[in-house]
């Protein structure tokens, strides 16, 4: 989906001239002033992300929009100051990607008593936001672990690797979770943290296989950490299936692999999301009482064959 095809749907929603006007010269004229977009991401060393801001440039850009982009590194007070900064720099727009969703209500409410429309992506964030776009991250969990499941033969010994505790990554076990728990044959020995990162997951899931020596399956929360899941049961030499959510290009590229551990991801959309994203702050910015509150993206499960095909 374009992002002028989403700003047209919202436009039907708001019902309002600035749409038409947007629509007509590709630039922002709601206001007396051009309109400024802030953009505060968890992260930005990870190519979801980076994905995402890509998609977010070109969409201000069609917009005539100033657009500014800060990144947290994971660093909650430091997201909470970069917010605070793009409130005073005039922001109209916040599209906020929690790094903690109780640890930013504070840039939250600081949004809020400055006027400015705040939708939260990919996370949800406590405090008064304007609307939430995101994955059904319930729907990647149950898909992810349904087919590893389903590729054990619906008998084995399943590890879990978890995350940050943020909304998405807990839906993404809940899911995981109810799948197998449909499969009286699966049992899941163990859950540990693997932080959502490369090396430290790798070190993870080292010492769950040396652990559970019969262990059958693992389920990442993140294809990044999968990645370095992947290196520790390849390196193993036992029989591991790998399933994950993202769709991260280095996964897809891993799972193309026909002798590779890692056999499926609940791929994600960055940039359709992003591009609700904005289009529903623009909606909230100029008024509309019926955009939704909530816009929830479907996921899809990439396998081997569909592997082949897939892309952000």
């Amino acid at each position: 989906m374009t992002f002028r095809e989403i700003t047209g749907y919202f436009c039907k929603t708001a019902l309002i001239a600035a749409c038409s006007a947007t629509m007509a010269t590709g630039t922002a004229v709601a206001d007396d002033h051009s309109l400024k977009i802030g953009m505060s991401f968890q992260e930005l060393n990870n190519q979801y992300f980076v994905t995402m801001q890509e998609a977010l440039e070109a969409a201000a850009d069609s917009l005539g929009a100033e657009l500014i982009i800060t990144d947290a590194r994971h660093d909650v007070a430091k997201q909470v100051n970069d917010v605070e900064d793009m409130v005073q720099r005039g922001i109209d727009i916040l599209l906020l990607n929690p790094t903690d969703s109780v640890g930013v209500e504070t840039a939250v409410l600081a949004a809020e008593q400055a006027g400015v429309t705040t939708v939260a992506i990919d996370a949800q964030a406590n405090g008064p936001v304007d609307g939430f776009v995101g994955s059904k991250n319930f729907d990647a969990g149950y898909k992810a672990c349904d087919y590893l499941a389903q590729q054990l033969g619906g008998e084995g010994q399943v590890a879990l690797l978890d995350g940050i505790p943020v909304v998405p990554i807990l839906q993404r076990i809940e899911g995981c979770t109810a799948a197998l728990d449909e499969y009286t044959g699966i049992e899941i020995v163990d859950k540990q943290n693997g932080r959502q990162e490369r090396t430290h997951a790798m070190t993870v899931t080292e010492n769950i296989i040396q652990a559970h020596p019969d262990l059958n399956g693992l389920f990442s929360v993140n294809d990044i950490g999968s990645l370095g899941a992947l290196i520790a049961i390849e390196a193993g030499g036992k029989d591991i299936k790998l399933v994950s959510v993202d769709g991260h290009p280095e996964a897809i590229e891993a799972i193309k692999r026909p002798d590779s551990a890692f056999i499926a991801t609940s791929a994600q959309y960055p940039r359709d999301m992003v591009r609700l994203g904005l289009g529903l702050g623009l909606a909230k910015h100029w008024g509309a009482s019926t955009a939704p509150a909530e816009i929830p993206i479907d996921v899809e499960l990439i396998d081997r064959e569909k592997a082949a095909n897939f892309s952000w």
